[in-house]
């Protein structure tokens, strides 16, 4: 179930957090209730991806060591866990708000058509992984009832393009014959490409989230000009995930990165408790 991937299910918290209802205990413990709900939808499609993939990760240096690609696991046992946790995860999004639970689907029934079919085209494989990203923030906004934040949208988007498309490069360059055994549709990118792309995504996702920094409504919204002071933070983030990709050869596994870089940790950190601080300390 890949715990180390549910890092991703704490964007549910960012309207929490952007709505300043840090410290609102019912709308916290809905919210946390809310990751829990998608840790297992999510764990149940690294699941069904495995089970799908384990031939193909079976020739994969790293990912050969899953349970069922191993066969530690038998396939039967792991399709019984994935309904279990999508039963669970689901079922417990509709016991939240309606609203929620009809989101939670939508990402499954998403996730399993990039499993099946959408993973095998090019520039669609990337955009539905960061679609991924932007329901996980959106679905936030239902579990403490507040208007979705077009800023929230294209921030989330964005942000999740560019580890995305450096998860793309990392293995199109590293795997051996170019990934294509592992994920044919590697075979459709090309590192100039992929060094474009990851360009764009780069400066999309400063000029986004300055622009939202300064927007009117922000100002308006929280009384402050102070959100500004957030972006070093975060032009620190992306180019410290950049020098990671270039020139240590990693980004191949965002998680594992997010988990073991110091200095990247420290900048999350310090860029989440100056949020805490412009927002809620004025």
């Amino acid at each position: 179930m890949r715990p180390k991937q549910w890092v991703k299910n704490l964007l549910v918290f960012a309207p929490l957090i952007f709505s300043q209802n840090l410290f609102n205990v019912m709308k916290l413990l809905e919210t946390f209730a809310g990751f829990i709900a998608f840790c297992l939808v999510s764990g149940a499609v690294y699941i069904i991806n495995d089970i799908l993939d384990r031939e193909n990760d079976r020739s994969h240096p790293k990912k050969k060591f899953r349970p069922i690609a191993a066969g530690e696991i038998k396939v039967g046992t792991a399709g019984i866990a994935a309904v279990l946790a999508v039963i669970l995860g689901i079922g417990g999004g509709f016991v939240l708000t309606l609203r929620f639970g009809l989101l939670i689907l939508s990402y499954f029934i998403l996730q399993l058509a990039y499993s099946f079919y959408l993973k095998k085209i090019v520039v669609l494989d990337v955009m539905v992984v960061a679609t991924g990203f932007a329901i996980r923030a959106i679905s936030g906004t239902f579990l403490v009832q507040v208007q979705i934040s077009p800023w929230l949208f294209v921030c989330a988007i964005l942000l999740a393009l560019f580890l995305a498309l450096a998860k793309r490069r990392h293995e199109l360059l590293y795997l051996e014959g170019g990934g294509i055994s592992h994920r044919s549709v590697l075979g459709k990118y090309s590192e100039t490409l992929l060094d474009q792309m990851i360009a764009v995504a780069t400066s999309s996702t400063v000029i986004a989230y300055c622009l939202y920094t300064i927007a009117p409504e922000t100002v308006h919204k929280f009384r402050t000009h102070n959100l500004i002071l957030t972006v070093p933070f975060v032009l620190y983030g992306i180019y410290r995930y950049l020098y990671l990709v270039y020139r240590k050869e990693e980004g191949g596994a965002p998680e594992r990165v997010l988990f073991t870089d110091v200095p990247l940790i420290i900048d999350i950190v310090l860029w989440l408790l100056s949020v805490v601080a412009v927002l809620y300390l004025r």
